[in-house]
Parts: structure tokens; sequence; C-alpha cells
């Protein structure tokens, strides 16, 4: 199993990602989310505002891929690409999460995306 480590939690917590599923022909889907939260050791938790398409992909193929990297990553680039499986929500205390995170906002599901590997893409200067 792997693990979300202290300065990736803070790198998901603190920028918005790009999420990407793939639709029924194989085509990439990519969009940027935020908000994003850690709540497990290889969890996390999206909020479901305006992702149609997105939750389309999921309930046929939960395969998802999401990445993120520092704001200052023309001086210091720290990059991370996650892989792993998505399920979305329409009702329960997951939801219930989403709508606390995403508080003020149209909040109708929560996608939990359970991490099988997690790979750093950059470090350092560029």
């Amino acid at each position: 199993m792997v693990e979300i480590i202290e300065e990736l939690k803070k790198l998901v917590e603190e920028h918005a990602l790009g999420f990407a599923t793939i639709d029924a022909s194989g085509k990439p889907h990519n969009i940027a989310v935020g908000d994003v939260k850690v709540v497990s050791k290889n969890q996390l938790i999206i909020g479901d505002v305006y992702l149609v398409e997105t939750i389309k992909n999921i309930q046929k193929n939960n395969s998802v891929s999401l990445v993120v990297w520092n704001k200052g990553w023309e001086e210091n680039c720290i990059g991370y690409e996650l892989q792993g499986t998505a399920e979305h929500f329409s009702e329960g205390e997951w939801v219930e999460k989403a709508k606390k995170i995403h508080e003020g906002f149209p909040v109708k599901g929560a996608i939990i995306v359970t991490l099988n590997k997690i790979k750093k893409l950059a470090v350092g200067n560029p």
C-alpha cells in the first residue's frame, strides 16, 4: 500500500490538482480540482461540484490520475503524479464531509480516490 507523506499532503491540500479520467471511448478528460483533502494514509476526497463528465467517466472506468505541484515551481519544482481508483458517492457520510469542505457550493456528491501509485515528478531547480 502506498502512503501519503506530509510533503504530499501539504501540496494536495494547499494547491489545485489536475484530475484525469477516461471516457467510454478511451479518451482522457482532465479538469482542475481544488479543496482536495487527505482522509486516510492513501485516500483523498474530492467534492462533486460541477463534475458531470468526470462522474460519468468514473462510473464506466474508475481508474484515475491526479497531478500536483508547488506554486514556486519556477525556483524549486516539486510535483507528484498520483494514480488510483475512484468511487462516487451521492449520499452518506462522504457527501456530508464534502459539503463541509466546499461550504457555499452546490455539492452533489463526493469522490473518494484510493491511491495505488505515487510518483515524485521533480525536485530542485528546473
